[in-house]
């Protein structure tokens, strides 16, 4: 059966007053949680701590599905599920209206460089830390990896489809790179006011806002970290930031063939590689945002709506997390998320300073 067919099938089979009905509670709820974290990310001092409403989203399913929602799971699990799987790769698509390919030619070829290398060499080492270090098993391995080498929690669920990993993987993951991606606001400005203390290590505001786009981990926490350092660093971190987020859909189609490949073998035959169509759309997205036909009222309308979508997809995924999974998973995921985001500082650093010094 073609996409197409898989698509159709799909949608036949969602839109009918029994099925919208079965929704309906689920959606309720996940609605609820939402608006909540909606209401508290817009307030000053949270948006200052970089608690963005994925954040604060995920918190409040995790509060919820520890307590009353033990309860309505009868009645929500589909309208939950719909969201933390459909309402997630519909927000990931709509991303890439955050996204256009002109940003990527402001930053020019010392910045996409930088960026890949920081990507695939923290990705890589998540992979040896988590598998050979630590013992983790695989999946909670690469959503790590993917959060901390890309975006974040939205690497970390768009991830989790490809990966084929459970609920509380994917929370645990979100957790450990929201955590140390937290701490970065903070240590960040510090580090540049630091170096800026000493001559000996000279360095440009537009220099340590590249350098904080490449290593912080979320979207909202480089535009918090860049932001304490003043506008010219902003802008560059979040365009360097940007081009991070623009090698997520890549990443997934090579992840996605990589794993097919560690497949085993069924009949003789390799296991097909799954391409994950959203991150396809997401592409085409991206370009379509390049073009600037539409409006722009029309884009951030649209942006409101990702942000919604994710949102509901985070506060699904925090209802299907139990706190006993989180105790379960123990000290590993938080240590390797600590290597992973000391990595990225120094590490990062590194890259970037070698970078600079072939190419600038």
């Amino acid at each position: 059966m073609n996409t197409l067919s898989l698509m159709n099938t799909h949608k036949t089979r969602i839109f009918t007053p029994k099925r919208v009905a079965a929704l309906l509670p689920g959606l309720l709820l996940t609605g609820l949680l939402t608006g909540i974290a909606l209401k508290i990310s817009g307030l000053d001092s949270v948006a200052s701590l970089g608690l963005g409403a994925l954040t604060l989203a995920i918190l409040a399913g995790i509060i919820a599905g520890n307590t009353v929602y033990p309860w309505l799971r009868p009645a929500g699990a589909p309208g939950v599920t719909f969201a933390k799987q459909t309402l997630l790769r519909l927000g990931i698509i709509l991303y890439g209206f955050r996204l256009t390919f002109q940003q990527v030619t402001a930053v020019g070829t010392t910045g996409w460089l930088i960026d890949f290398l920081t990507l695939s060499s923290t990705f890589l080492l998540a992979c040896w830390l988590g598998r050979r270090v630590f013992g983790l098993d695989r999946e909670t391995t690469l959503l790590i990896g993917a959060g901390s080498s890309i975006c974040g929690a939205a690497a970390v669920m768009a991830t989790g489809p490809v990966a084929k990993a459970d609920a509380g993987k994917t929370a645990i993951a979100v957790a450990t790179v929201v955590l140390y991606g937290t701490l970065a606001i903070f240590a960040y400005p510090w580090l540049y006011h630091v170096l800026q203390a000493h001559s000996a290590w000279p360095v440009s505001v537009q220099a340590f806002g590249i350098y904080t786009g490449s290593t912080v981990h979320e979207v909202a926490q480089v535009v918090a970290a860049g932001h304490a350092l003043g506008p010219e660093a902003e802008n560059a971190a979040v365009i360097a930031k940007m081009m991070r987020v623009m090698m997520l859909a890549p990443f997934l189609l090579l992840l996605s063939g990589w794993l097919a490949r560690q497949a085993p073998a069924k009949n003789g035959t390799a296991a097909p590689v799954t391409v994950p169509w959203f991150a396809l759309a997401f592409i085409a997205v991206a370009m379509l945002n390049s073009l600037q036909l539409l409006p722009p009222h029309w884009v951030q309308a649209l942006l409101a709506l990702d942000n919604l979508l994710l949102a509901m997809a985070m506060a699904a995924l925090g209802l299907t997390t139990q706190f006993s999974a989180l105790k379960q998973a123990g000290l590993r995921p938080l240590l390797l998320g600590g290597l992973l985001f000391a990595w990225l500082m120094a590490g990062g650093a590194g890259i970037n300073l070698l970078v600079n010094a072939l190419l600038g």
